[in-house]
């Protein structure tokens, strides 16, 4: 077994944690953006969503078949970012003449963000990222018993 496969686990767990404070980040902003009815773009904020893929090894053997093996050689090796892209579900549309961005009939675009989405958004991202964190720490604590009984062998 190499090392490299030894450490898959941890690989795993950090891309999780990287994916996962990433969408936290990305709620945020929408929640900061809520009220936003001018964007640089035009028109409201749009609310923004992480897109997640599983990463996967993409070793081929030479007649072009995913070899059998373990985690490390055909396996998966965590998550990644596909994107980031923007919700075009239509905000809602108010009447107010004197906002400075009402068109000629005194309506307003708003933004798409619903807080409620985006908190459940924070809380379940911020429980995976725990996960993750949990998943490194377990790892960590069986590395130095390994290391420990290795140690008691000479």
């Amino acid at each position: 077994m190499s090392m490299k496969q030894i450490l898959s686990g941890m690989d795993i767990s950090s891309s999780g944690l990287t994916a996962e404070r990433l969408r936290m980040e990305v709620a945020a902003n929408n929640i900061a953006n809520q009220r936003s009815t001018r964007t640089a773009q035009g028109g409201p904020y749009q609310r923004q969503q992480v897109t997640f893929a599983a990463a996967m090894d993409q070793v081929q053997s030479a007649d072009g078949r995913m070899p059998h093996g373990g985690a490390g050689v055909n396996g998966l090796k965590g998550v990644s970012v596909v994107g980031i892209s923007s919700d075009q579900t239509p905000g809602d549309v108010i009447h107010d003449p004197g906002h400075p961005d009402a068109d000629a009939t005194g309506h307003v675009r708003q933004s798409n963000v619903n807080l409620s989405h985006e908190m459940v958004d924070l809380v379940t991202a911020s429980r995976a990222y725990e996960a993750n964190l949990k998943s490194l720490e377990t790892f960590r604590q069986m590395t130095e018993q390994a290391l420990s009984l290795l140690r008691g062998m000479r």
